[in-house]
């Protein structure tokens, strides 16, 4: 095949990801496309199987070029691709045993709001907050830069703020409604996250949001950012409220833990862990643990003891926070998921099984 027939090629199977509204594309050497729907991986119908050089071609129609030797000096790139103005989707190229393959994520034209995410309602109060420091969590896949897009546009249509985004890539396109967002992609905007996030303070944002953090010095920067007058949304692939701030805290040096565990304890706002399980009315539902920053909350991560965290989000519903075990059941209660995929997803089965019979 020629160049042409390869964009046609690409161009017929990203159409047929989007009509069946599948969350990820992948091609790999050996295999025809494969598609994720409601979690599960199949192959897509009537493709055949790609080889190695079918995948290198379409990496390359993939990759702009003046990316291309990154790619093939680094061995792996992160960029987003936009589909005929249909979507776009978060791509990842990567070698495996010397052979490309390539990880695609549709990621819908059209920002959910946090009603139509089925997120808690308390989060349109929460940022509402000028100043700190806010955290969505979960596992590869669930949601997480869907909630974080809402929470931005929530802003951008309710107040006039200077929104600086960092992502890598850049994901949902905010249309600027009261605020002026400024998107710029690790990359091609800006080298890494940590120099943008130096850059940012000099560029009178109000809100910064960054894609992941995924360095020490990524989270200090965000931190110190939440500290300094600027409301800091980001994400981290952590499971629970508890293992965010663990995880967060661990990642320094000895030395410099304290320092972080005191900043931390004075800018945190909450953290919303976001978990999609299969629906028994089809599709996918949520299921949330919400751990809002109160007095106690503050005190545990001051004094190094997180592993209290769960049992003060367990007793401070009335505060509007959630337990992953209270939401989980209530879905079951709800006969909206299966009792296997609600114990699967349980981080604590016994008080699961113990709030199930109440």
């Amino acid at each position: 095949m020629d160049i042409e027939q390869y964009k046609l090629r690409l161009e017929k199977i990203l159409d047929l990801a989007i009509e069946k509204k599948v969350t990820d594309v992948h091609f790999s050497p050996g295999r025809p496309p494969m598609v994720r729907s409601n979690g599960k991986l199949s192959a897509l119908e009537k493709e055949s199987a790609l080889t190695s050089k079918d995948i290198q071609e379409l990496a390359f129609i993939l990759i702009p070029e003046e990316r291309k030797e990154q790619f093939l000096s680094q061995r792996d790139i992160d960029l987003s691709f936009d589909h005929k103005n249909k979507a776009r989707f978060r791509v990842n190229v990567y070698f495996q045993l010397n052979k490309i393959s390539i990880a695609l994520r549709l990621i819908p034209t059209k920002i959910r709001d946090i009603k139509e995410l089925n997120l808690p309602e308390i989060l349109y109060d929460i940022i509402k907050v000028p100043q700190g420091f806010f955290l969505v969590v979960g596992p590869s896949g669930h949601g997480k830069s869907a909630a974080l897009a809402a929470l931005v546009n929530e802003i951008n249509h309710t107040r006039q703020e200077h929104v600086i985004t960092i992502e890598d890539p850049v994901e949902y396109l905010f249309i600027e409604d009261k605020c002026i967002i400024d998107q710029r992609e690790v990359g091609s905007d800006v080298q890494n996250f940590h120099r943008g996030l130096r850059e940012v303070l000099r560029q009178d944002p109000d809100v910064i949001m960054i894609g992941e953090m995924r360095d020490p010095e990524t989270i200090s920067s965000a931190v110190t950012a939440a500290e300094t007058g600027h409301l800091v949304l980001t994400t981290l692939h952590t499971n629970t409220a508890a293992q965010t701030i663990d995880r967060i805290i661990d990642s320094f040096p000895p030395h410099q833990q304290n320092q972080i565990r005191m900043q931390l304890s004075a800018t945190i706002l909450g953290i919303l862990s976001r978990r999609l399980l299969p629906c028994l009315k089809g599709g996918v539902i949520n299921a949330v643990e919400l751990m809002i920053a109160n007095s106690a909350i503050r005190n545990l991560i001051r004094e190094g003891k997180t592993h209290q965290i769960d049992m003060i989000i367990e007793t401070s519903s009335n505060e509007g926070m959630i337990s992953l075990n209270r939401s989980l059941v209530d879905l079951v209660n709800r006969k909206l998921v299966s009792l296997e995929d609600a114990k699967l997803w349980s981080t604590n089965l016994s008080e699961f099984k113990m709030l199930l019979k109440k």
